[in-house]
């Protein structure tokens, strides 16, 4: 995986990788879950992603 780099030079870093579905073990004991570990990532990448998106938004006025 590698970084994205906007036009002003930021950078994403890149999407959390899902797990495969062996990785979890489907016993529901796990804490934290592989699964819930990865939608945390996903939703803090997210918000990184919608944050850079809205600053490029507005520095070209759209």
């Amino acid at each position: 995986m590698t970084n994205t780099t906007t036009q002003e030079g930021q950078a994403l870093p890149p999407e959390p990788e899902k797990p495969l579905r062996d990785d979890c073990c489907g016993g529901g004991s796990c804490c934290p879950c592989i699964w819930d570990v990865y939608y945390e990532k996903l939703a803090k990448w997210r918000e990184a992603k919608n944050v850079i998106e809205e600053k490029q938004e507005n520095k070209t006025g759209k």
